[in-house]
Parts: C-alpha cells; sequence; structure tokens
C-alpha cells in the first residue's frame, strides 16, 4: 500500500521551466477545506505528505493552515519548491513541526529570466537550507547532472563551496553529496515526462505507483503518481470517495497488477521516460 501520498495544493506556478511538463488544467488553489478533507481521508494510507505534484506550493497563501493541518494529522510534510520564495515563507517553514524536509530545484534559476542576480538566488537558498538544518529539518538541494539545464552546476557547487566549506569534506552518497549535518546535494537526471500525445517507451517496466505512493491533484483527482501531470489515468476523486473505494476500483487494481508483472496497459504508463530509464527498470 502507498507510504507517499502526494496532494497538489496548487497547479500554478511562478515559473515556466524547461525540464519541466506543466500542465494545461484550469489553475486551482485548494482550500483548506478541501486539503483537510484530502489529508484526512489519505492519512490511513500514507506516512509521508508531499505537498505538490504540479505547481508551486509556495505560492499558496494558505501554506501555514496546511502544514498546522497535515501537523495535526500526524503527516511528516515534503516539499518540492523552485526556491524563488523562500525568504517569503520562511518563517512559516521554518517553526512548523510537521516539515520534515525540504528540497530545492536549484536548476530553476537557469531555466527562467529572474528579477534577482544569480547570488542573491543561490545565497537566499543556501541560507535557508543552513537555518532548516539548524532546526532539525532535511534540507536537499537538487541539480540536473546530464541532459538538462546544467550549464551552471559547476558554478553553483562553487559558491557551495565557499558558503559550506571545501567539497573534500562532503560525504559521497548514492544520490550526491551529504554536505553537512541534514544538508544535501543530489544528482537528477533529465527525463521525458509522461504524455498521452508522446509514443509509447516502454510496456515491460515496474512502477512504485499505489505500491509506494499515491497522487491527488488540486481539483481531487486521484492518480497513481507524482508525474500524472494532466490526471491521465484518473481513478476517482478523493472529495467524493474513500481512497480505500478508489485503490479497490478495477481500473487501479488492474494497474497496480501491471507494475507487478511489468505487463503494462495504462497509454500513459507505456509512455513514461521516467519509468524508461533503466535504473527504474527493476
Amino acid at each position: 500500500m502507498p507510504n507517499k501520498a502526494f496532494l497538489e495544493i496548487t497547479n500554478a506556478c511562478n515559473l515556466s521551466c524547461s525540464f519541466c511538463h506543466g500542465t494545461r488544467r484550469p489553475i486551482k488553489y485548494m482550500t483548506p477545506s478541501e486539503f483537510e478533507t484530502a489529508a484526512g481521508k489519505l492519512r490511513p494510507f500514507a506516512e509521508y505528505l508531499y505537498f505538490h505534484l504540479m505547481g508551486e506550493p509556495l505560492l499558496h497563501p494558505k501554506i501555514g493552515d496546511f502544514l498546522r493541518i497535515a501537523g495535526d494529522l500526524g503527516f511528516k510534510v515534503i516539499l518540492t519548491t523552485n526556491g524563488t520564495l523562500l525568504e517569503r515563507c520562511a518563517d512559516i517553514l521554518l517553526d512548523s513541526p510537521a516539515l520534515y524536509k525540504i528540497s530545492i530545484s536549484l536548476h530553476s534559476f537557469e531555466a527562467n529570466a529572474k528579477n534577482i542576480s544569480f547570488d542573491e538566488y543561490l545565497n537566499s537558498c543556501f541560507d535557508f537550507c543552513r537555518r532548516a538544518a539548524d532546526k532539525g529539518k532535511i534540507a536537499v538541494m537538487r541539480l540536473w547532472n546530464s541532459g538538462g539545464a546544467e550549464a551552471l552546476n559547476g558554478t553553483i557547487i562553487s559558491r557551495m563551496e565557499e558558503y559550506f566549506g571545501e567539497k573534500e569534506a562532503w560525504i559521497e552518497i548514492y544520490s550526491g553529496y551529504k554536505i553537512r549535518d541534514k544538508v544535501f546535494l543530489e544528482w537528477g537526471d533529465k527525463f521525458d515526462w509522461p504524455d498521452e500525445d508522446a509514443e509509447v517507451c516502454s510496456t515491460s517496466h515496474s512502477c512504485y505507483g499505489l505500491r509506494d505512493q499515491v497522487g491527488v491533484l488540486s481539483d481531487g483527482t486521484v492518480v497513481p503518481c507524482c508525474l500524472d501531470a494532466e490526471g491521465a489515468v484518473n481513478l476517482g476523486n478523493i472529495f467524493e470517495s474513500s481512497l480505500e473505494e478508489i485503490l479497490a476500483s478495477p481500473r487501479a487494481v488492474a494497474l497496480r497488477r501491471s507494475f507487478e508483472t511489468k505487463q503494462i496497459t495504462e497509454p500513459l504508463c507505456q509512455r513514461c521516460g521516467y519509468a524508461k530509464m533503466k535504473k527504474y527498470k527493476k
């Protein structure tokens, strides 16, 4: 059963990154009442709650309320952000007992023309990571290292060394480096997002969808994973049914079985570039 739930509090974003699929769905901001309903239904199935699927969660004006509700339900909250709004939301995030981990996509700066200098952006992200770690929260900085917006990677790492100390002191781990206690640098490979209009790329892979994770879009649509940007694999609506009922539906059961047997029948899942990557085929 899923242990991670992706709850999209908004599908709006203040950036337009080349490596992100984006979405054609109408912009929606989940209300606190909707969030409480959805999170409450997800809690028996998941310990970790991600405040996104598409969109930039720090754009939501009720982010503080959502963190409080999630904490009251006993969730460990994980946020992924482009980092441009960290200063505005820093106190809310750092004062939240529910916030367990935050991931900052540093490559976002390179993909967008911003009214902020590169150094200001990095300093803001580095400062937040240090403060988050001092509060006992995990802070992860992510960079594409192949096939993506990577031209500034070397410069970013040099700036990290200036701020956090020489790279020789960092501890290498499977996903990148542990820079200091609770502060990490992780690499990520660019991949082709699943899209129904794309060519079929694999029909014999596995997936963690519905086995390790489940997603809920801002309108309540339940999807199997965090990459279904348009809600193509619509399993039901969490505002209308319990998650238990949705996961027991014929489509959800068939999809989960297809991942277990590596016989993929869902059109969107057959067009998933993430699953096609060799290291995710097991």
